[in-house]
């Protein structure tokens, strides 16, 4: 076990860019500090909510350095830290331990879902997992997402966590999240740490009921998720459905209509950032889309719509 558990609220911080597609560094760091008002219990940055794969590797030295270098620890981080190659994972988990990052989050490795000649099986999976948590030193999430294309068994990811001490954190977004993570909790017991979900919170009730203790949203309205989460804890299951079907209608519209996009749009309205641009080949919202995404948001009234006026 590490020295410190980590759960809660740890929303993905999306990437700011200027309308001309480049890096906004001062928006980041609003959005940093926005996020921390939000109440949130730490941060993940560099993950598919991020834009990750539409960023340089330089750019992303950068911005590794600079959250973290932002957040000063006032909370902690998790930096994302995903590619095909072990080494490059490696090297990416190394750079942001040596920054500050708390943990590390990581995909198995995958690179074209149908290609068989890039399929990896279980034993190399474990050795890429292990050679990333040997490089950062610091605990380990694995992140389980359909977008991987890679089937991670609960029998796998309970062997990780009994065999590799580091790695106990696991973030599951997979149909059925909420049977994986009460199946997963069952087979590795103790060693089950932190076990999180994601999607942007659509499925919180039942991943709490189902013994989640963390949350990984995105920035768009994590103090809005603060009371489901924190009610839920204290044995108000009721309070938290309460609070939840509140919040439902706009997390329903980010994730089905709006994607990565939806924080962005809503921080722009808020002041915290000058632009919602997203990096091409990404599309922008819908004229249409945006309208109906900005209506809910107003009317739930999260932090960042208002943040910056």
């Amino acid at each position: 076990m590490s020295a410190r558990t980590y759960s809660g609220l740890f929303p993905v911080a999306p990437t700011p860019f200027h309308e001309d597609g480049t890096l906004d560094l001062e928006g980041q760091r609003r959005v940093l500090d926005c996020m921390i008002d939000q109440q949130v219990d730490g941060i993940c940055i560099l993950a598919n909510y991020s834009e990750q794969f539409l960023v340089s590797d330089d750019e992303r030295r950068q911005l590794t350095e600079l959250c973290l270098e932002q957040v000063a620890g006032r909370v902690p981080v998790m930096v994302t830290c995903s590619h095909f190659s072990t080494r490059v994972a490696a090297d990416r988990a190394r750079h942001a331990a040596e920054h500050g990052a708390q943990l590390i989050m990581v995909m198995p490795p995958y690179h074209g879902a149908s290609s068989v000649v890039t399929k990896i099986d279980e034993t190399a999976i474990y050795e890429h997992i292990a050679r990333v948590a040997e490089a950062a030193g610091i605990p380990v999430m694995i992140q389980d997402a359909p977008i991987s294309g890679v089937t991670l068994s609960i029998e796998f990811l309970a062997r990780l966590a009994r065999t590799l001490p580091l790695v106990r954190y696991f973030k599951i977004e997979v149909p059925g999240t909420a049977s994986k993570l009460r199946k997963l909790i069952e087979a590795g017991g103790d060693t089950i740490e932190g076990p999180f979900d994601g999607e942007e919170a659509i499925t919180m009730m039942a991943d709490l009921d189902a013994g989640a203790t963390g949350v990984m949203s995105s920035a768009l309205l994590p103090d809005l998720l603060r009371p489901v989460y924190d009610r839920h804890r204290q044995g108000n299951r009721q309070g938290a459905m309460d609070a939840y079907e509140k919040v439902l209608p706009l997390v329903n519209y980010e994730n089905r209509q709006c994607g990565l996009r939806a924080a962005k749009t809503v921080m722009k309205e808020g002041g915290v950032i000058a632009s919602d641009a997203v990096r091409h080949p990404l599309a922008q919202i819908e004229p249409q889309t945006k309208a109906g995404l900005l209506e809910l948001a107003r009317a739930a009234n999260p932090l960042a719509i208002r943040w910056g006026k």
